[in-house]
């Protein structure tokens, strides 16, 4: 089954979020909800939802305590990409501009503040609090997770662990939540939801990584921004980190980040995409997410063998071989 079909066998309760998404960002200031809806409307995977859907089949249907959890989740996930487009300067986003390019950057972080607490709002209608627990401890993990990035910005010594331990705050967790309060939400055992949270953490790392590399290998138009984004911003991830060991690249790679960081990332990065390019840590770091994704996958083999199962094994082979 291709993803789309997967998609596709959502995709009622999925038009259901969409609408419900629209309806709990919109409010009587005009220009809260102008900003909201632009990162909206320029779409998305939606992966986050569809995970808690599709973990949402483990367990006693219900479609309303799905939807909220998966609209809370999504608000989340938004929130947080508003804030890092005011970070990171960021003019571009899924192939439009971004809050912080239409507007500016107050108008962005005001925009974000108020998506996370419209998150906040849909998520109490779900009425258990261990699902209000996960979801709190997962926003400070993800705060924590950016901050670490900041303080790492052009640090070429820090370590495979510093940079795993970042992206799994600031990506994998929610991932995993997503997948952890689906299967909580309808009631399902604790060893199912322990079991999805394990696969939606490992799907998650790999998830990143593959961002990583799209970053240094896609194209302007697969990726909806510039290749080289992330060095630009200061990021250095895990295929430049890993090229970095290479002794006969490491004098080079080093002068040409100590450059880019010198001209603020307005400049030429060729020579250093070409360098990382051709140096094998991006085949490394490859190597990493595939085995990530077979974990993901390892932990789906106690689960009821239902359609569900399948779909959720299906995402983690599209994570680990996406171009976009």
């Amino acid at each position: 089954m291709k993803l789309l079909d997967i998609y596709a066998r959502k995709q009622n309760q999925l038009r259901e979020i969409e609408r419900e998404l629209e309806r709990t960002i919109r409010s009587d200031h005009v220009m809260l909800t102008e900003a909201s809806l632009h990162l909206l409307k320029a779409g998305g995977k939606r992966i986050r939802p569809v995970f808690v859907l599709l973990a949402g089949d483990f367990g006693t249907p219900n479609a309303e305590y799905l939807n909220h959890v998966a609209v809370s989740l999504e608000l989340i996930h938004m929130a947080s990409l508003v804030h890092d487009d005011v970070i990171d300067d960021a003019d571009t986003r899924r192939g439009k501009p971004t809050v912080k390019s239409k507007w500016d950057n107050r108008v962005a972080m005001y925009t974000g503040d108020y998506i996370f607490a419209k998150a906040l709002t849909v998520i109490t209608r779900v009425p258990d609090p261990q699902i209000h627990r996960v979801l709190s401890h997962s926003m400070v993990q993800m705060a924590t997770g950016e901050m670490e990035q900041i303080r790492y910005y052009y640090n070429t010594k820090q370590t495979i662990r510093d940079y795993l331990l970042r992206i799994r705050r600031k990506t994998a967790l929610l991932l995993a939540v997503s997948c952890q309060l689906g299967a909580m939400a309808v009631g399902a055992p604790g060893r199912i939801s322990q079991a999805l949270y394990s696969f939606g953490y490992n799907a998650g790392m790999a998830f990143q990584i593959r961002d990583d590399v799209l970053d240094l290998c896609g194209d302007e138009r697969q990726l909806g921004k510039p290749p080289g984004s992330d060095i630009r911003q200061g990021n250095i991830t895990l295929p430049v980190i890993y090229s970095l060991r290479n002794p006969e690249l490491r004098d080079s790679l080093l002068a040409d980040i100590a450059m880019i960081r010198a001209a603020g990332g307005n400049m030429d990065i060729g020579p250093f995409l070409d360098t990382v390019r051709a140096g094998g840590g991006i085949e490394r770091a490859e190597d990493l997410a595939n085995r990530y994704i077979q974990k993901a996958i390892a932990a789906l083999k106690p689960l009821p063998d239902i359609e569900a199962k399948r779909n959720l094994e299906e995402i983690a082979v599209f994570i680990g071989s996406r171009n976009y």
